[in-house]
């Protein structure tokens, strides 16, 4: 299991592209960057590889969620949100943008920063079934249970 410090491994695939990195200290998530230049079109969706492939520890998963800033100025998101990577991948990172705007095309150059990489733990707990389940104070309230 991962411990506090502990690095994440990544390689460079090619000359333009960048180490992740946190634009804050204490920030949770490590801005992703573009490795290569695309214009998303107004509802296009591309993929934009990184150029780095990453080696996630056992016991982790990474999750590649929108940047804030994008999607509030140019209504770009993740199709997949948020993306996941399994720690057996080895593979170049890419992302699913999507150009949600209606009017406005999204240009982006290398070296943009287009996503954000955050590296979780996660239980692998293993399907089991069962006759019913336990109660809960919730039970099956869904969608809207909670009021407005």
């Amino acid at each position: 299991m991962p411990v506090a410090g502990e690095d994440l491994r990544v390689q460079l695939l090619s000359d333009t592209a960048r180490l992740p990195s946190r634009a804050h200290p204490g920030d949770a998530g490590l801005d992703l960057y573009a490795a290569e230049g695309a214009t998303l079109e107004p509802g296009e969706r591309t993929a934009i590889g990184c150029g780095i492939a990453i080696a996630i520890p056992e016991g982790c998963a990474g999750l590649v969620l929108p940047r804030s800033g994008n999607a509030a100025k140019h209504g770009i998101s993740i199709v997949n949100a948020p993306g996941l990577i399994d720690a057996g991948y080895r593979g170049e990172v890419k992302v699913l943008l999507l150009n949600t705007d209606k009017a406005e095309p999204f240009e982006i150059e290398p070296g943009d920063r287009i996503a954000q990489l955050l590296i979780t733990r996660y239980e692998p707990l293993e399907p089991a079934s069962v006759e019913e389940l336990d109660d809960s104070s919730r039970g099956d309230g869904g969608f809207g249970s909670s009021g407005r």
